[in-house]
């Protein structure tokens, strides 16, 4: 028998694939030009931020460097400039800061998780949702408006550091039931079903699996929060805090049963953001300098509770066993 070699050449390409080829991969070097020029002009915007943050913050540490001492924590305002303290303003930030943590955190996240996990998906939650977003975005100034004429004129609590802290409370709100509600919505869904699979209610599934993951997002969400509403000055302002106050509330917490005294939420206040406006209205530079030095102690607490909201997100996220 005869055994022949058939050898099968491969027909060349046609002419129009080879160009479909070529503009395919023109097209992709174009793309990868274009990420490359987006990510150097977003490094370049990131820079340029840095650098006027870190400028403006350079500026008021050598301006008031000079009061960054125990002394300028522990006196009270003075009319005279070397003797100025901030006592009564960080105190008042402090409580403030506890009555908005109290007020905006636990209705903020049950709100955000019943929206994303109990909520009806109909029109009605949509309108929510919208109006929830837009909230977030509205100047601080409505904020302390209808603080003013809700809490002020019509409760009557006054210019207390109630007032102050339900405004607050409001503002940061809509940030609470935001962050929660993308903290909640990245936990994924093999998780809930994997729980439903062996037999797990409703709560069991939210309260056990979705709030133990989504804990790191919520927690950061909640800390920006309260770290926005620290520097805010337009609602405070609003609602009528003192620019000069020589006094300290009355502590929430006593020797004498039941142990809790709530007459410091309705005490004048005043916080470290209107301190600062104070002493920059007048006309003596020494009082500038002291301005300058409350100026840098903001920016420094803002930063830490920022980069300690990242590093516990970074913790629990690093713990968790999906």
């Amino acid at each position: 028998m005869m055994s022949t070699n058939m050898t099968t050449e491969t027909p060349p390409a046609p002419a129009s694939a080879l160009k479909n080829l070529g503009e395919v991969r023109a097209m992709i070097k174009r793309h990868k030009l274009n990420d490359y020029m987006f990510s150097l002009i977003g490094l370049l915007a990131l820079t340029l931020a840095l650098l006027t943050l870190l400028t403006l913050f350079t500026d008021l540490v050598m301006d008031g460097y000079q009061r960054f001492n125990m002394e300028f924590l522990t006196e009270f305002p003075s009319r005279r400039a070397a003797h100025a303290g901030l006592l009564s303003a960080w105190v008042g930030s402090a409580l403030v800061m506890l009555v908005t943590f109290l007020v905006a955190v636990p209705m903020g996240v049950a709100a955000g998780l019943y929206l994303e996990e109990y909520a009806p998906k109909n029109w009605f939650s949509d309108l929510i949702e919208i109006n929830v977003t837009n909230l977030a975005g509205v100047p601080s100034i409505v904020y302390g408006l209808l603080a003013l004429g809700l809490f002020v004129y019509i409760l009557d609590l006054g210019q207390s550091i109630l007032t102050a802290g339900l405004t607050l409370g409001l503002l940061i709100l809509p940030i609470v039931i935001v962050s929660t509600r993308e903290s909640i919505r990245a936990i994924p869904i093999a998780i809930r079903e994997a729980a439903y699979a062996v037999g797990a209610t409703k709560w069991q599934v939210v309260y056990d699996h979705v709030l133990k993951y989504s804990y790191g997002g919520i927690l950061t969400g909640v800390i920006i929060g309260m770290a926005r509403a620290l520097g805010e000055t337009a609602p405070i302002i609003t609602i009528g805090a003192l620019t000069f106050i020589a006094f300290l509330p009355p502590t929430p917490v006593t020797d004498v049963a039941p142990f809790i005294n709530f007459e410091w939420l309705s005490s004048g206040f005043t916080v470290l953001p209107i301190q600062m406006f104070n002493w920059l209205s007048r006309p003596d530079h020494a009082f500038h300098i002291n301005a300058a030095a409350t100026g840098a102690i903001i920016i420094v607490v803002t930063l830490l509770m920022n980069g300690t909201a990242i590093y516990l997100r970074y913790k629990i996220r690093k713990n968790i066993k999906w």
